[in-house]
């Protein structure tokens, strides 16, 4: 099941960063780090309820292994079975002054179980997406926090490749918008997990530690990033890490509902058993972080027959200036009447988007002819050209049906989209569509109604306006 990877995959010894902390915080010699983590992980407690969830991030300690790696190794375990292809590590900073967040920019980090590679092409996507994202090395240096994880993802998911994040000051909003710029790269993939990295209780009371902690965690329970923050800037909450967590829930949140479950907590003075008043004390939790798995509407195999479907369709009327005859579908969802919008994107760019709203062909159908549309008559866009097609990636949005709504308090950002219609006006927006741009509600509402239908900004406010909202279920080619 496991191995270890020893060869650097960095094209240049400057781009891999050497451990700072083995033989301090974990073992140096690699047999001994092996037999440690993988102990660890098999002594570990398997928690199978999540099988009906899809993990979407784990809250795991960054002590030294033998304060808190059992602790961590609770998290790990509890993924063990995802498909892992990349791995956002977020971590506050502990000896820098940064605002916002700093993203490693390649490279490679090593530990002695071998080298992780950065995953250069998600970072050269979220390149540009958000003002409170800077790129660079420097900030990385004397952390901790991400390197103690990496032994832990090389024994589970070795050849996963890893993104490292560290945060400084942010208000709530700059945590929306790195969180909206992760999201909005991460898309549509379930091959990406969150690892936000986190110690509790700082002080020298093991008593208080117990009590501050378990407040803590009673927010933590509630999967609210809101009331995190709140509880965190009122010291209510205590943990180094807590603005990773934050970001951490609204990633998750990605109009799911999500929940998070405390796997396991302690302290260091319970490990090592000196409960003496004076000495310094550190509580850990292992937390994870799940969403409903799907909507219930499409299985995976009917996803990506409609992306299949979405793809050569395009080609072939890039072809031959006609649509190809598709045969009717087995699946008894792709033949029902459904609106849908589909998306194009070329790396970080919007290349073509253009959809139904209401259902008046037959899933599959309507795909077909919303990826042809999107491809060559989005009047934003010169048509799209056969060697184009290459490199855009394709997105599908299924959606439900229109429910109107009295009050934008019905509103949830990331998780409806929204129509607008006032006269014989009308605009939408989707739901990924706050997720990117980390708008607040009236941002996104004055936005649909002055870009989108032509209305005046505060068009919203107005009683003869009527709002609709829907969910989709969004997935794209990234995906497979």
């Amino acid at each position: 099941m496991f191995f270890l990877n020893l060869t650097p995959v960095c094209g240049h010894p400057l781009d891999v960063k050497d451990p700072e902390f083995s033989g301090l915080f974990y073992p140096a010699d690699p047999a001994e780090l092996t037999a440690l983590v993988d102990a660890l992980i098999e002594g570990a407690s398997l928690f199978p309820q999540f099988k009906e969830r899809e993990a979407c991030a784990l809250v795991v300690p960054h002590a030294g292994y033998v304060y808190s790696g059992a602790t961590a190794a609770c998290a790990y375990k509890a993924i063990k079975d995802k498909q892992v292809r990349t791995v956002v590590i977020l971590a506050s900073s502990h000896h820098h002054s940064l605002k916002g967040a700093c993203v490693y920019p390649q490279g490679c980090l090593r530990t002695p179980l071998g080298t992780c590679e950065i995953d250069n092409d998600f970072v050269r996507e979220l390149k540009g997406r958000s003002g409170d994202l800077s790129f660079g090395s420097s900030v990385f240096s004397g952390e901790h926090p991400i390197e103690v994880q990496l032994p832990f993802l090389q024994r589970l998911f070795p050849s996963c490749k890893v993104v490292p994040v560290v945060m400084g000051e942010c208000d709530l909003e700059s945590c929306r918008s790195i969180a909206s710029a992760l999201k909005a790269t991460i898309g549509g993939r379930n091959d990406v997990l969150i690892v936000a990295s986190s110690d509790m209780y700082h002080g020298y009371d093991w008593e208080e530690a117990g009590k501050v902690d378990a407040g803590t965690l009673a927010v933590l329970k509630q999967c609210s990033p809101e009331e995190l923050y709140g509880s965190l800037r009122s010291g209510n909450a205590q943990m180094c890490g807590g603005l990773p967590v934050v970001v951490a829930m609204m990633i998750c949140g990605n109009g799911k509902k999500a929940a998070l479950e405390v796997l396991q907590y302690t302290n260091s003075a319970a490990v090592t058993g000196d409960r003496k008043k004076g000495v310094w004390t550190v509580g850990y939790s292992a937390c994870i972080i799940s969403t409903e798995g799907r909507s219930g509407m499409l299985t995976t195999q009917e996803r990506k027959m409609l992306l299949d479907i979405a793809r050569s369709s395009i080609a072939g009327y890039l072809k031959t200036g006609k649509k190809t005859d598709i045969p009717e579908p087995s699946s008894t969802a792709l033949r029902q009447p459904t609106g849908v919008f589909v998306t194009l994107r070329k790396g970080a760019d919007l290349r073509g988007c253009i959809g139904s709203l209401v259902g008046e062909r037959p899933l599959y159908l309507a795909v077909q002819d919303m990826a042809v549309e999107s491809a060559v008559k989005d009047p934003r866009f010169m048509p799209l050209t056969l060697p184009e097609l290459e490199g855009v990636k394709i997105e599908v949005s299924v959606l439900s049906p229109l429910e109107k709504v009295d009050s934008i308090e019905r509103i949830k950002l990331g998780e409806h989209g929204v129509i607008v219609r006032k006269g014989m006006r009308s605009g939408v927006y989707l739901p990924q569509v706050a997720e990117e741009t980390g708008w607040n509600k009236e941002e996104f509402l004055s936005s649909l109604c002055a870009h989108k239908a032509g209305l005046s900004p505060d068009a919203w406010k107005q009683k003869d306006t009527e709002l609709y909202i829907f969910t989709a279920e969004v997935f794209s080619e990234n995906d497979f």
